[in-house]
């Protein structure tokens, strides 16, 4: 067996990420730019759909923009091809490594795929079985843990140790920020200026891209979060002032099941987002359903929170016009059918 560095690369770390005055890390307009830049012709630039229903029902008009079309079936395939894209030619030649509940597993493992080196990605035992094919059948290798007993990023990084891996984490990196906040550049460039945009969190990697691109775009634009009703660590760290940890949520919305805001993604959130809601699980199903019976496309849990908060009533004052990101759409009959049947 051939022996590699011992030591882990760190994330992505071709081009070492600067910080701002108060610590965040200095993910600019500019930088996201680039990111759109390294993407075209890569990324889907994704649809953003209109519904005189949805505008009477909830008061406003509303522009999904519908990740749910993008490669792999969510934003995350912007991040990760853009922070494998930033790699040394050297650190390409040893892989990456990440943890991912399924969509950032998918993304990270056709970018490679795309640029020509591997991947490992360390995924739940009870990921989505759709998720976990898709990965696999993208020819990453995955490496199982138990999401409730065991510390995901510790098992990735150990493997970056043991075997010389760099680690492209989910959220917690600039070039990841940086991808994620295309999305919100191109909605922009389509809608023009926005009263409010609302955004699933998780790690909070989508919202702290976002949030850079809107609000250099649209001064005075409300970013609003959206986090399930069992997993609002984020909403809670906000509160706090700091980065709080919560029990790991048990919620249909797999891809928000985080139970601490990422460190660099936080301070970005923390100084640009106006708030974040929550939706219970039954709200999201329901934004599901409206989603496939009035909209006809199909949307995962987590992709539809931000719809939920929307169709729930969540939103104080009411925006004249609202950006809704419809992060992925990446799930199974059979799930589909257990969540909605």
């Amino acid at each position: 067996m051939s022996e590699g560095p011992t030591r882990p690369t760190g994330p992505a770390d071709s081009d070492p990420p600067v910080v701002d005055d108060t610590g965040a890390p200095a993910v600019t307009l500019d930088e996201v730019r680039d990111a759109a830049r390294r993407l075209a012709g890569v990324a889907h630039r994704t649809p953003v759909l209109r519904s005189r229903t949805l505008d009477a029902r909830t008061g406003t008009e509303a522009f999904l923009k519908c990740e749910n079309f993008q490669r792999i079936g969510a934003f995350k395939f912007r991040g990760a091809y853009h922070a494998l894209a930033r790699l040394t030619p050297e650190q390409r030649a040893r892989g990456v490594v990440a943890h991912s509940s399924g969509n950032h597993a998918q993304a990270l493992a056709l970018a490679a795929r795309e640029l020509g080196t591997h991947a490992v990605l360390v995924m739940p035992e009870d990921a989505p079985r759709s998720k976990r094919d898709a990965t696999a059948g993208y020819g990453a290798e995955i490496v199982s843990y138990d999401r409730y007993t065991q510390d995901r990023a510790a098992v990735s990084g150990r493997l970056a140790q043991e075997r010389g891996l760099t680690l492209i984490p989910p959220y917690d990196h600039p070039h990841v920020i940086a991808g994620q906040g295309t999305a919100a550049l191109e909605l922009i460039e389509e809608t023009g200026p926005l009263d409010a945009l609302l955004v699933p969190v998780g790690g909070g990697g989508l919202m702290a891209g976002c949030a850079t691109a809107a609000t250099a775009l649209v001064p005075g634009i409300r970013m609003i979060g959206v986090e399930p009703e069992a997993g609002d660590d984020t909403r809670r760290s906000l509160a706090a002032g700091h980065r709080v940890t919560i029990p790991v949520p048990r919620t249909i919305a797999d891809g928000q099941a985080v139970d601490t805001p990422g460190a660099l993604t936080f301070p970005i959130n923390q100084r640009l987002v106006d708030s974040v809601v929550l939706v219970t699980d039954d709200e999201i199903r329901a934004a599901m359903a409206f989603a496939f019976e009035r909209l006809k496309i199909v949307i995962e849990p987590s992709g539809a929170t931000g719809l939920a908060a929307l169709l729930a009533g969540r939103l104080d004052p009411l925006p004249a016009r609202t950006g809704v990101l419809v992060s992925g759409g990446n799930i199974g009959l059979p799930r589909f059918l257990e969540l909605l049947g």
